[in-house]
């Protein structure tokens, strides 16, 4: 049955947003803000559902569900009829979830370091590489201001570079202890080259709390400025704790600032969006707007950094301002602009997705699937469905009750010199309440369900219990990814 293991794939992978910054008294910090970006993809198997660029990340509910045969090969077409590998009729390649073993990936990207309100923070491996640079910047920083402390500085240095991304960290958690309040589930929260990613789950179901959802990040921010600078008060800034004070209080005012910016992807473009939102009645009217005011921000970011921090503007000497120097506002700017630029077109292309989320209907992406019971040789299977013009197969018992799914990737790993001696059971996954779906699922909530419970198929029922199909993950992808090649409506 040709039609059966040769589906296409896709990809949308998820959103998120970080900021890192540095600064020494009298200098301008370092700033990076990074968005992880919701970004259509050609070649794998992720499904996005939210296009957030805060730090939401709705998890995909494919990254754990790669299709894969008994070699591991990701694409059916790829196995080599007679391979010894092929022969085997064993297909305990899942666990309990129904996900593929060896294939799940790390649920934290990195060093898991606590558990605050019962969401993981895990430091991201490329974090140690711009703290190495943050140190550097802010102890050759530190040698102008205080000349006698000579070495120790860096340790200095280094503590501040902590210091700051335990800010960061702060941050971070007023988004999620907001999405926890508004019963949003937060998968992590992830600590990284650019700074702090809160991956929370769901879209705000109001204007109202996607604004506070927005806020709050900046205003945490802004309260650290402030108790820094009471504490800077308290001490002699020409000590180390003094500069210490006053390069985290420099740090997080402008990591509220410029979080602040009315534009997609940061905290301010979701503000703008939620105002819109509130006034149009629109959430997509509201992206829109947020999402090209940020396009504007990545052009004057872009041209307007590089010319304030050349003219002294941000407070740097103009005699310092060198031809390496220049080259580094010019990265810094192009970088920035970038993230920018990126981060509102992604949300652009994810709020057109979510255009086309109703669109989205178990019924009219379910395979129609023929029942065959265990015994049942996967030659005569496959002539039966052929005839039925059917393109899945259930196992079912002696009672017609379904009890397994006969997967796609194994029906093409098996030579078909080999089908008439293999039964269908040996190629079925059995199947778990999870498994089962309603063929009246549509849009968001027939993808909660499937995220709820990974697996590479599902059995679709009527409402009544009667079997209707089976739902392929690559199928639901493939709509998804066709739904994002629309033009906007």
């Amino acid at each position: 049955m040709k039609s059966l293991a040769r589906e296409g794939e896709s990809e949308a992978g998820a959103t998120a947003l970080g900021v890192a910054a540095s600064a020494a008294p009298g200098t301008a910090p370092g700033l990076v803000v990074m968005d992880k970006t919701l970004r259509p993809a050609t070649d794998s198997t992720r499904i996005p559902s939210t296009p957030d660029p805060l730090a939401l990340h709705d998890r995909s509910i494919t990254a754990r569900l790669r299709t894969a045969d008994h070699t591991g090969n990701t694409d059916p077409r790829n196995s080599v009829p007679g391979h010894p590998e092929e022969r085997r009729t064993a297909v305990a390649d899942t666990d309990e979830t129904g996900e593929r073993a060896g294939r799940r990936s790390g649920p934290g990207g990195g060093l898991l370091m606590g558990r605050p309100f019962g969401v993981p923070v895990y430091v991201s491996p490329s974090w140690f590489l711009v703290a190495a640079l943050i140190t550097w910047v802010f102890g050759d920083q530190l040698d102008r201001v205080l000349p006698d402390l000579g070495p120790v500085r860096y340790l200095v240095s280094l503590f501040f570079a902590v210091a700051f991304y335990a800010s960061v960290l702060v941050h971070e958690l007023a988004h999620t202890v907001a999405a926890l309040r508004f019963k949003l589930p937060v998968r992590r929260i992830q600590l990284q080259f650019f700074g702090g990613v809160s991956e929370i789950e769901k879209e705000s179901e109001t204007p109202g709390r996607e604004f506070v959802l927005a806020f709050v990040g900046p205003l945490l921010s802004l309260v650290l400025t402030g108790a820094f600078y009471l504490g800077m008060k308290a001490v002699d800034p020409a000590t180390v704790p003094g500069v210490l004070l006053a390069g985290l209080m420099i740090s997080n005012l402008l990591v509220a600032a410029f979080n602040l910016l009315p534009g997609l992807p940061l905290d301010g473009g979701r503000m703008l969006r939620a105002v819109i939102w509130g006034i149009t009645g629109k959430p997509m009217t509201g992206t829109v707007a947020a999402a090209w005011v940020g396009r504007g921000l990545a052009i004057a970011v872009l041209l307007g950094l590089p010319l304030l921090t050349h003219t002294g503007v941000l407070g740097n000497r103009t005699s310092e301002i060198g031809g390496m120097n220049t080259v580094m506002d010019a990265l810094l700017a192009a970088i920035l602009a970038g993230i920018i630029w990126t981060g509102a077109g992604n949300s652009l292309r994810m709020a057109r997705l979510r255009e086309h989320l109703p669109e989205l209907r178990a019924r009219t992406l379910t395979r129609r699937a023929i029942p065959v019971e265990n015994a049942t040789p996967l030659s005569e299977a496959l002539r039966r469905a052929n005839e039925a013009g059917a393109r899945a197969l259930v196992v079912v018992d002696g009672h017609g009750d379904p009890t397994a799914i006969v997967r796609e990737s194994a029906i093409a790993s098996v030579p078909e010199h080999r089908r008439p001696w293999v039964a269908v059971s040996t190629l079925a996954q059995d199947l778990t309440d999870g498994m089962k779906v309603s063929a009246e699922l549509t849009g968001e909530e027939l993808l909660d369900r499937l995220r709820a419970n990974p697996a590479t198929e599902y059995l679709v029922l009527e409402p009544g219990g009667a079997i209707y199909g089976v739902l392929s993950t690559l199928d639901v992808e493939k709509a998804f990814v066709k739904a994002m090649a629309r033009p906007q409506s």
